[in-house]
Order: C-alpha cells, then structure tokens, then sequence
C-alpha cells in the first residue's frame, strides 16, 4: 500500500500539470444541475488522464468520479474503487483564485485505504494510509488539540443547495454560534483542502452542510490519520456512497462543537 500511495501522487502530479497549464478556462465552462454547479473541459480531462493512469495501477478497481463516465454511482461493498474529485474548487479555478485541488480516494471493501489530495498552485500534496499516519509531502501532520478559542473554523456554504433553506439558514445559524468562540472563520471553496487543514492544524474545525463523497472521500482519511476525528455532523460515521454533512475537527474542537450547538 506504501507504493501503491506513492504511485497515486505521482499520477495526481502528473493530472496537475493539466490545470497549471489550462487557459480560457472560463470560455470552456458549462453548468451542471445545482446553483452555480459549474464544470470546465480541464474538470474532464483531468479525470480522465486519471482514470486511464490509476487503471494501470489497479486494473479490477472501480471508478466513481464526478463527472460523467463513471463505472458506478457508489463505491462497491467488496473489491477497490477509486473516488475522484478531479477538479475540487472548480469555481476558483475558473475565477483563477488559484486555490483548488485534486482528490484521489482509494477504498477497499467500501473502506478509505488511501487518499491523497494536490493543490498544484502551491506544490502542497496531502496523503493517507488507513492506519499508518497522515504526511504533507513528507512530513508527518496531526490536527490540533487545542480549543476552538485558539484556533480558526473553516466551512462551506453548500452553494449549489443554496435555495434550499435548510442548507442556506443552517449554515449560516451554526456560524452565528460559532464565531463568538474563535479566533475567527475561514471560507475557501475547496472542502478537500478545508478538510487538509484541519489535518495539519490549521484550522481547529471545518463544516458542511452537504458535500459529495469525491469531495471529502480522500480528505476525511486524511484528517483521521493525523489524529482528528471526520463524521456528519450530528456524530454519525461518513457515508461514502452518498451526498451527507461532513464536521472535522481536531478533537477538543470537535467536542466543544456539540457543546456550543447546545448553547
């Protein structure tokens, strides 16, 4: 598994360099179902250099990415399937914010193995494998113990449910609680990279009301293996055949999360 964690970085470099060199990014867009669910011609082709470079990895795994031309619409309960996220942040990366990402999940039997998740803007490569510890490039990282007060919260605004008040009222009533106990909030546009953070401390606690599995598949294992804690946010485990909240956080952080919805 060490190996084959390496091979996946290298084809997620590899699948970077498409993004690094997109142009007239925003002339190649159209919108997927969803407010403002956007996908570029770079969101294809970087899956599909994935799909064809991961296969010669494992040849008997599955594919479930986000865009079209997928094996299955969920990971299979036995054997390997790969969750791919090949552009997450695709609306910063039109908008050329340069904070996007991509997110390889591996899992086996229905179980995250591996992930990986590259932010080729900043050279940054995020990885896990299930048991043996989490690395940014090749340090090891862990989330924080310490209390949200010293920290920043990170989230997402479930955009493309944004005329859903559930989400939209539901977001925005947790950070009202939130923010008057901590060092203050932190909005990005790319879960996998929020999730990463919260891997490496910084940032104490990242949530959503709604997130895709190709969009936390790879990042959960990544914040669990650096010693934090991933689950939806009323405590359940992640469901990764299916559209679900996702809270992380540091543990001390997480805790004191259910605390302050309680207030």
């Amino acid at each position: 598994m060490a190996t084959l964690r390496h091979q996946i970085i290298d084809a997620a470099k590899q699948a970077g360099e498409i993004m690094l060199k997109a142009m007239d990014i925003s002339a190649k867009q159209q919108e997927k179902s969803g407010d403002y669910n956007l996908v570029t011609a770079y969101d294809v082709a970087v899956q599909d250099f994935l799909f064809v470079s991961l296969r010669k990895l494992l040849p008997e795994a599955k594919f479930i990415g986000e865009e079209v031309g997928t094996d299955t619409p969920t990971p299979l309960a036995i054997g390997y399937s790969f969750i791919i996220d090949p552009i997450d942040g695709t609306t910063n990366f039109i908008h050329h914010y340069r904070h996007s990402c991509i997110s390889i999940a591996l899992l086996k039997d229905a179980k995250p193995e591996i992930g990986v998740v590259y932010n080729p803007y900043s050279g940054e490569i995020f990885s896990a494998q299930a048991g043996q510890g989490a690395w940014l490039d090749n340090e090891a990282i862990h989330a924080t113990a310490g209390k949200l007060e010293e920290n920043l919260v990170g989230f997402g605004t479930s955009p493309y449910y944004r005329h859903i008040p559930h989400y939209f009222d539901g977001t925005f009533a947790a950070l009202q609680k939130l923010y008057p106990h901590c060092q203050d909030l932190r909005r990005s546009g790319s879960a996998a990279l929020d999730l990463c953070d919260v891997a490496c401390g910084r940032t104490a606690l990242f949530f959503e009301l709604i997130l895709s599995p190709y969009d936390f598949a790879a990042a959960a294992l990544i914040v669990k293996e650096a010693g934090g804690v991933a689950t939806q946010m009323d405590g359940s485990p992640l469901d990764y055949a299916n559209s679900v909240s996702v809270l992380a956080g540091g543990k001390k952080a997480y805790q004191e999360y259910f605390e302050i919805m309680k207030l």
